[in-house]
Order: C-alpha cells, then sequence, then structure tokens
C-alpha cells in the first residue's frame, strides 16, 4: 500500500464520498514529522471545502496507525512552530464538521493517540497498542491533547496513560473508552467499509452535522449554547431530509437524503 500511494508522508485518497488520509511512513511506523503535522492540518482545511467528502477516515499504512512524534526531531527541544503545527493539525481534524473516523491498527502511540482522539469514532482491530507516553521523555504532553484525552477516558484512566507510559491492548482500551469498536483483524476493513458506506449513502449528513456540532459543545461547555440553536433553526425549517426519511419509512425504502452544508453555510 506505501509504494502504491508514493512518497509523500501524507497522502489523500477518495472512494465515492469516502475521504482518507493516509500517514505514510511505514519504515518509522508512521510517526509524526513536523512536515506531517503541517500537511495533516492542510489537508484537513482541504478536504472541509469538499462538499463531496462526507465521511473522512484516518489510518496508517504497514499495519501501524501512528508511533506518535518522531522523537528524533526533539534534540533541541520542543520549538514553538512545532507545537504551533501540531496544535493546528489536531484542531483542524477536531474541527472537520463531517464524521470521522480512525481506523487502528498496530501501534498508536503519543502522537498517534492525539490524532485518534481528535477524531469522532475510532475503530481497532486486535493488533492494537495504545499509549500516551511523555513520561518516558520528561516532557509534557500538550494541553490541548490532554484535555481531549480527558473528555474521553474520564481523568483517572488518563491519569494511568500518563502517569505510567505503558502501553495497554485494545480490550482495555475499549473498557476505558478510548476506542468504539474493537474488530477481529479479518472483518476489520469490512466493517469499515459497511459502516462508513452507511453514513455516507443512507444516513442524513444534516443530522450528522448538527449533532457532532451540538455534541462536541455538550462535551467542552456542559450544554448548547442559544447562539448555536438559533443558527441551525432556519436550516431545519427548510430541511429537505424529513420529508424524504418520512417517506422511505413508510415506503421501506433506503432514503435519498440530498441536504449538502453548501446549501446553508
Amino acid at each position: 500500500m506505501s509504494k502504491a500511494l508514493g512518497d509523500e508522508p501524507i497522502v489523500v485518497s477518495k472512494s465515492d464520498s469516502v475521504a482518507t488520509i493516509w500517514l505514510n511512513r511505514a519504515e518509522k511506523r508512521n510517526a509524526m514529522s513536523q512536515e506531517m503535522w503541517t500537511a495533516l492540518a492542510q489537508h484537513c482545511h482541504s478536504l472541509t471545502k469538499d462538499h463531496t467528502v462526507r465521511v473522512l477516515v484516518v489510518r496508517g499504512v504497514g499495519g501501524h496507525f501512528c508511533a506518535g512524534a518522531d522523537i528524533g526531531g526533539f534534540s533541541g527541544g520542543l520549538s514553538d512552530e512545532y507545537q504551533a503545527q501540531n496544535r493546528e493539525a489536531e484542531e483542524a481534524l477536531a474541527g472537520f464538521p463531517r464524521p470521522t473516523i480512525a481506523f487502528i491498527t498496530g501501534s498508536c502511540v503519543g502522537g498517534g493517540v492525539q490524532i485518534a482522539g481528535a477524531c469522532d469514532l475510532r475503530f481497532a482491530d486486535s493488533t492494537a497498542k495504545f499509549g500516551i507516553t511523555p513520561a518516558r521523555l520528561g516532557i509534557a504532553y500538550p494541553t490541548y491533547a490532554l484535555e481531549r484525552a480527558v473528555r474521553l477516558v474520564g481523568p483517572s484512566a488518563a491519569k494511568h496513560l500518563l502517569f505510567s507510559a505503558e502501553l495497554i491492548d485494545a480490550e482495555r482500551a475499549l473498557r476505558i473508552g478510548l476506542i468504539d469498536e474493537l474488530l477481529e483483524t479479518d472483518d476489520a476493513q469490512l466493517r469499515l467499509d459497511e459502516f462508513t458506506s452507511l453514513l455516507a449513502n443512507e444516513r442524513s449528513l444534516l443530522t450528522q452535522t448538527i449533532s457532532k456540532e451540538m455534541v462536541n459543545e455538550v462535551a467542552a461547555s456542559g450544554g448548547v449554547s442559544p447562539e448555536t440553536i438559533e443558527r441551525w433553526a432556519p436550516v431545519l425549517a427548510a430541511n429537505p431530509d424529513m420529508s424524504e426519511g418520512v417517506a422511505a419509512f413508510a415506503e421501506r425504502r433506503t432514503p435519498n437524503f440530498v441536504w449538502t452544508p453548501e446549501e446553508s453555510f
């Protein structure tokens, strides 16, 4: 797969309305260089503007998701530029307005957990191993990534990962809420394909977009703001998907939802 994708360390492929961002540095288990953080942000911004993309998948080549940041570049410390690019990449991925899925195999450590945690959902196969490892290097996990990790797994599990820098297997990751689905390796790709097809072709993008924004607000602040409710009200009032959904339910057929972000934003 890596050779087929070429030499760029971050590559995007598209299949119908599903886009995939590939971490394409298999010889380093897809460890993230500064260049890769920059490219990840750029691709997320570009795909946000592409309204033909309804689902975004992030995955790694060569059997591993991401072994973390490339610590070979840390000898001089973490520069302000590196930290800014790291944050921009995480925020660009987290801010992608449509559903995102991290598809995790093998190593998902440090910056890998940061990338996976910025996605809406995390599917992993039984080969996956997870860890948050700044305690091995005597550095602090980025505050924004730490906050996201705590919201995802809770304070106690986050402390355990951060204090110990131990690797945990996929079963434990599922128990603490770090991943959403644990799949057998032979079945994982099929499940990913079926699920992304379901989201992209059989479910309302309007519902998904509204839900993502509002759930994120609840997670961050405890509730949905009146401003968000007010902004979405006219969109819902002119919603073309509701009548189609009701008709498809009555006729026992797959709905043909048509709303796109271009109609509203």
